[in-house]
């Protein structure tokens, strides 16, 4: 086992009776409690300690009044973390403030399209995406990424078919892609940009998991983005604080942008941020560098653990390191297991919750998602249970 040399990613931390999702409330989604869990993405670790510092520093300050989040450290932050992680200069300008990405993926929504348009997404596709089209009532327009030689590649044809549908409005692009752990190459986006300027589609780039890839680089909307475009991310994942609430866009369009303002504003009331997220993601971006360096080479380990585990018991599945993510999508095509079985193994006879492909759209089917942000120990009772169902089903 790889340790940290640094911090301590593998002493687990009890987070039963914290009203914490994944692990008290499980019983939601799989009907049973007391299941070890693998499922929502978040991580079972503390928070970084110039993060933790930061915090109480505010609290000890004692006033948690109303803040703004466009000051000079917040902005700054920002524009400091792309520049230094992926060489992108931002207009601080463009930014803007919202309680999470997903929330202002449907504020967008509303701006760029009427109800019964169309939105092109990548699928399998975050269960949240198909939610929040539906929820407000646009259709979705699937376009299936393609499995070969363990990546994952766009058809650009069938993607162009798409976007010139005239009821198309928007591209909901997931970069990195979650649930494949897609990384979009350089090139790819170039052709995806110029198939929606062509077409007059805007695009909303949720890259929430930027800052988990471990082939190649990210590479931000906001490089090659041609005609109206909004990136949207937060610190929440890579630093573990979704608690806290927060997040920011980056949006192109100068109208959008206030349109925007002006909704979550004066329609929703949302007009003061979560104090304690601006604080805890200025110490992300400016002093949490070594802390994520060293988090990342502990869930790529776990990831490396997962693939020999299930590679020893499955040779045939010849799985492989997603390009990005802590979240393991496990193809289980090779083995023909029927995904329902597999989850009432999993769930009565393992009693492990591990989320099962279809969440995902039928592009899921006979996969897995693995959540591997813990300690090795929890890492190592759900690859476990997931051999010991599948041997139970063969």
């Amino acid at each position: 086992m790889v340790l940290s040399n640094l911090f301590d990613f593998n002493t687990p931390t009890d987070r039963k009776g914290t009203w914490c999702t994944q692990w008290d409330y499980v019983q939601d989604r799989f009907g049973i409690a007391n299941l070890v869990p693998f499922t929502i993405s978040d991580m079972d670790f503390k928070i970084a300690p110039c993060i933790e510092e930061a915090l109480h520093r505010r609290i000890t300050h004692g006033v948690l009044g109303y803040s703004r989040w466009q000051n000079e450290e917040y902005l700054d932050a920002i524009k400091y973390w792309y520049s230094s992680q992926f060489n992108a200069k931002i207009d601080t300008n463009m930014i803007v403030y919202g309680p999470s990405v997903i929330y202002m993926v449907a504020k967008l929504i509303n701006l760029w399209s009427q109800q019964n348009d169309s939105i092109v997404v990548h699928t399998p596709a975050y269960d949240a995406f198909y939610k929040t089209i539906i929820g407000n009532k646009r259709k979705i327009e699937s376009c299936p990424l393609i499995k070969r030689d363990n990546s994952w590649y766009c058809d650009m044809n069938y993607l162009e078919t798409l976007l010139a549908k005239k009821e198309v409005k928007i591209l909901l692009l997931c970069n990195p892609h979650n649930p494949t752990g897609k990384v979009w190459s350089k090139q790819e986006l170039e052709i995806i940009a110029a198939l929606c300027e062509k077409y007059h589609v805007n695009v909303i780039s949720d890259e929430i998991h930027m800052d988990m890839v471990w082939k190649g680089s990210h590479n931000p909307w906001c490089e090659y983005g041609k005609n109206s475009w909004a990136v949207l991310s937060s610190a929440s994942k890579s630093f573990n604080i979704p608690a806290l609430t927060g997040a920011y866009g980056l949006i192109q369009c100068e109208k959008t942008r206030e349109n925007y303002l002006n909704q979550i504003k004066a329609c929703d009331g949302v007009s003061s941020p979560a104090v304690l997220s601006l604080v805890a993601t200025i110490a992300a971006y400016k002093e949490g560098q070594i802390w994520l360096h060293e988090l990342k080479n502990y869930l790529y380990n776990n990831l490396d653990f997962v693939a020999k585990q299930l590679n020893h018991a499955f040779p045939q599945l010849d799985y492989a390191i997603p390009d990005s993510t802590y979240l393991a999508w496990i193809d289980l095509r090779k083995l023909n297991i029927d995904d329902i079985k597999l989850q009432e193994n999993l769930i009565h006879e393992q009693g492990v919750a591990i989320m099962p492909g279809y969440t995902y759209g039928p592009e899921g089917n006979q996969f897995l998602r693995l959540n591997i942000g813990c300690p090795r120990s929890k890492v190592e009772t759900g690859v476990n249970a997931i051999i010991n169902a599948i041997k139970a089903l063969q």
